[in-house]
């Protein structure tokens, strides 16, 4: 099961509180995460293997899209900033709009991730 993380700068904190509070769940259902460059660093922080791809302004957030779009993604996290403004935008609405087409499982914030979390085991 492929899990993508991405968070928006002002999100890299709790994304990274996120996935401590959830390590176990994350580890012992064997998921494999890849994310964005920036986050993926703060992922391998909290001791869990990541695959890093670019930062998300520099491409990252359409490798993930791509992913999506070949079925090799399951589960997207996109711990979004919905008050700063980002260049990168149309690659942000790109993904959300492959995550809709293929039917993929996206939270942009820690209640829906959550929720999605827990159907894990």
């Amino acid at each position: 099961m492929e899990l993508a993380i991405i968070a928006h700068d002002g999100k890299k904190a709790e994304m990274v509180n996120f996935l401590m509070q959830n390590f176990d769940k994350l580890k012992n259902n064997d998921v494999q995460i890849i994310a964005t460059g920036t986050t993926g660093s703060f992922v391998e922080k909290t001791g869990l293997k990541v695959q890093k791809m670019l930062s998300g302004p520099h491409g990252g957030d359409a490798q993930i899209a791509a992913r999506v779009a070949e079925g090799k993604t399951n589960m997207v996290f996109f711990f979004r900033d919905p008050l700063d403004r980002h260049p990168h935008e149309p690659d942000i609405a790109m993904l959300m709009r492959l995550c809709d087409v293929w039917n993929v499982p996206l939270a942009t914030n820690p209640a829906t991730a959550s929720l999605l979390i827990d159907h894990l085991g």
